[in-house]
């Protein structure tokens, strides 16, 4: 890879989100982003479901909590995190769908915002 690495962008509020999370997942998911900035792909990104290729999210399990970080890397050769939240829900897997809105609208403005 040359020319180090890809420039990390927060979308919205997934910056403030993200530094509320407990230290411990901000360490582990920042060491993530890290490795997506290089171009590479850590061993907990997980493809995002439903908006295409080149979205993924990034989950931490910490003290029975679960944290994601969802990102995209297919637009202007960056990293957008898109959104970063605690999964609240304890039934099922399924991430609640005012989230999954978030995600597509913030994914929306990033397509348009590079035409």
């Amino acid at each position: 890879m040359s020319g180090g690495p890809k420039p990390l962008y927060w979308e919205g509020s997934s910056k403030k989100d993200f530094k509320e999370f407990p230290t411990p997942v901000q360490k582990d998911l920042g060491v993530a982003l890290f490795v997506v900035q290089l171009g590479l792909t850590p061993e907990s990104a997980k493809p995002w479901r439903g908006l295409g290729s080149g979205v993924f999210e990034l989950v931490e399990d910490h003290r029975s909590d679960t944290f994601r970080a969802v990102y995209t890397v297919r637009v202007g050769n960056a990293v957008h995190v898109l959104h970063a939240f605690q999964k609240k829900s304890k039934s099922g897997i399924a991430t609640p769908q005012p989230d999954v809105e978030l995600i597509r609208k913030r994914l929306k403005t990033v397509l348009a915002r590079y035409g």
